[in-house]
């Protein structure tokens, strides 16, 4: 840590990303970091290549995260969190692997550990806890708009202190956000308050889509394009479906196939987004990993290029061996 913050404070330019279609804790760990850094008189740019997910639009700052960057060369040091793998971070990947100093802060078991400076803590909850102790021990000031970018974070990635990652320093840290000003009932409003027609109307058809394998122990959500077209939502809409695959009764793995690019739902060569939720019994790190992806035990993702009838029996011969 202290290797990080000596590092960081005789940084100028900094780029600051995180991984393709973030969620709360991707773009909490952005926009906290981003914030301290700046009160240190920092130059940032923040950064992420995915549109936003409308539920965290409310974040303070949310606005000064870009998706293009016209050059990197500019910049004296990268920092990439809540990312397994420096590819993970999309087509800017390349580029950024020549920033100078690349620091890597994350807590995914699957972390191949690039980079020239490392803060990988899997025991952590969230990233977003790692960014705390960063920002703690850089002495500075947490302010509200820092607090609520945490507190989102750890929020959603212990599943409202649902999942197995919930610690007791995940909640220190957020009654200690708390305490700096942020509202709980305001940011659960925000974040699991009101849904948009067209989302219920693309929820009923990603339940309609649900498959159960022969063994009853995984349930596959599909996805694709149309559905999307049709009920005139966004990508950032599906945040949260696949919890209903998980739910079902007796499953084990829940996978949600989502369809990146194609639109034909035959299309040889389609590119497809894999999520995997378990329900504690099944690493579906381990099934990311061979895909190219990554995560945590529980909770884990991969992007694949495939014929979906070629995908969906990849998934079958999985769920023979669960």
């Amino acid at each position: 840590m202290n290797q990080i913050i000596n590092h960081l404070l005789k940084s100028k330019h900094v780029f600051l990303a995180t991984h393709v279609h973030p969620d709360g804790d991707a773009v909490g760990s952005l926009i906290a970091m981003g914030l301290a850094l700046e009160a240190l008189n920092k130059n940032v740019t923040l950064y992420n290549e995915s549109s936003l997910p409308a539920v965290y639009r409310f974040l303070p700052s949310i606005n000064r995260i870009v998706q293009h960057a016209n050059t990197i060369d500019d910049y004296d040091t990268a920092i990439i969190m809540d990312c397994g793998n420096l590819k993970r971070i999309g087509r800017l990947h390349s580029a950024i692997a020549r920033v100078p100093a690349i620091i890597n802060i994350d807590h995914h078991v699957t972390n191949t550990g690039f980079g020239h400076l490392k803060f990988i803590d899997t025991s952590a909850s969230a990233t977003t806890e790692i960014v705390y102790r960063l920002i703690s021990k850089m002495g500075l000031s947490i302010s509200k708009d820092m607090a609520t970018s945490i507190y989102t974070g750890i929020l959603t990635d212990t599943g409202s202190f649902r999942f197995s990652n919930t610690s007791r320093a995940a909640f220190d840290i957020c009654s200690e956000m708390t305490g700096l000003g942020v509202d709980p009932y305001d940011v659960a409003q925000h974040v699991y308050g009101t849904y948009s027609l067209g989302r219920i109307k693309l929820l009923n058809l990603a339940i309609d889509s649900i498959e159960i394998s022969k063994n009853g122990k995984v349930s596959v959500m599909t996805l694709y394009q149309s559905m999307l077209d049709e009920t005139e939502t966004n990508a950032e809409d599906i945040d949260g479906f696949i919890h209903y695959a998980k739910r079902i009764e007796d499953v084990k793995v829940a996978v949600l196939i989502r369809e990146l690019s194609g639109g034909k739902k035959k299309l040889p060569g389609s590119r497809y987004h894999v999520s995997l939720r378990s329900d504690g019994t099944t690493d579906v790190s381990k099934i990311a990993a061979s895909f190219g992806g990554g995560g945590h035990f529980s909770a884990a993702g991969f992007n694949i290029d495939s014929n979906i009838d070629d995908l969906k029996k990849q998934i079958s011969k999985l769920a023979r061996t669960i």
